[in-house]
């Protein structure tokens, strides 16, 4: 009768210290979460912020300019010449314009019919084989591009066009195409990968080529994530500067050609920013052009967050 009550006894301090040491885990379990919490809701605000004082600053430095500028004559002039104070910034914005237009109209075919290409046709060798090379093409830097550019595609566009220099919209859509394929290709892959296989099996239960799978039914169902990634290929090609100023030309005038040389917002920014003295309209009207990109890169984004909510609604 002795042994089971002191064995009883014996085991009873045990439970208690192993009740301690998870008393200990658990708080120190909530300890680290709330300071997550913490670190991460502080990097948050401290993201805001900077974002907050990019878009203050530059705001605030730009509006200056229509102190001595009138915002018909910087928005509808195409009159640049900051040294008779003329500050017509419409052939930066056209060319701007012209540029990611053209970009896209040569990029996205043919990343999409890449996304088309690695989700639904290709064997898994060729996968494995196209997914690594397009990771590895987003990340090299765009000076790269822009110096292949300089000195591959210029002197090709030189001898197919006839042209004496090549410079020009031509030559910066295709240097900017080749940047943004990676990009719109990869994400669209994604998009097509996510449509339910039955969706699919469906249509080829019902006769269906693969033709007409492709474009009739998987297209269809991935337009959102292909419009973003369209959209983020888009933001990049407004926003893309060494590149550009590497094989447009950088001549403040509108591109009346494919191979007139021109220059577009991000372009005249960096050839011009580093000449001018920062209490001056000419400086102003430059942080204007980088306060349009900041405007044009938040519509895009917020177009992006409105396609993606529709898509997790639908």
């Amino acid at each position: 009768m002795g042994a089971p009550v002191q064995s009883l006894a014996s085991q009873s301090p045990n439970k208690a210290e192993h009740s301690n040491i998870n008393d200990k885990r658990h708080r120190r379990h909530l300890l680290g979460n709330r300071l997550s919490r913490y670190y991460f809701f502080c990097s948050i605000l401290a993201l805001c912020f900077v974002l907050g004082l990019v878009i203050v600053f530059i705001g605030k430095t730009a509006l200056l300019l229509f102190g001595d500028v009138s915002p018909a004559e910087f928005f509808l002039s195409f009159n640049w010449t900051p040294e008779e104070e003329a500050f017509g910034a419409a052939a930066f914005i056209v060319n701007t314009l012209t540029l990611t237009a053209l970009t896209l109209l040569i990029a996205v075919p043919v990343s999409v019919g890449m996304a088309v290409l690695c989700a639904e046709i290709a064997p898994k060798w060729m996968k494995s084989f196209i997914r690594p090379v397009l990771d590895l093409l987003v990340g090299i830097p765009s000076i790269v591009y822009g110096y292949l550019g300089l000195t591959v595609m210029l002197p090709f566009l030189r001898r197919i066009s006839g042209e004496g220099l090549g410079d020009g919209v031509l030559a910066a859509a295709l240097v900017l195409a080749l940047m943004v394929l990676p990009t719109i290709c990869r994400i669209s892959d994604d998009a097509i990968i996510a449509v339910p296989r039955k969706f699919r099996d469906a249509a080829y239960a019902l006769g269906s080529t693969r033709l007409q799978v492709i474009i009739r039914v998987v297209l269809p169902a991935a337009k959102r994530g292909i419009i973003s990634a369209i959209i983020l290929g888009m933001t990049r090609a407004v926003g893309e500067t060494m590149a550009v100023v590497m094989v447009i030309g950088n001549t403040p005038q509108l591109a009346k050609s494919l191979f007139t040389p021109s220059s577009v917002l991000t372009s005249n920014i960096v050839m011009q920013i580093s000449n001018v003295e920062f209490d001056s309209t000419w400086n102003y009207a430059l942080h204007m052009m980088a306060f349009l990109l900041l405007l044009i890169s938040f519509v895009l984004i917020l177009i992006i967050r409105v396609i993606g909510r529709k898509r997790e609604d639908a």
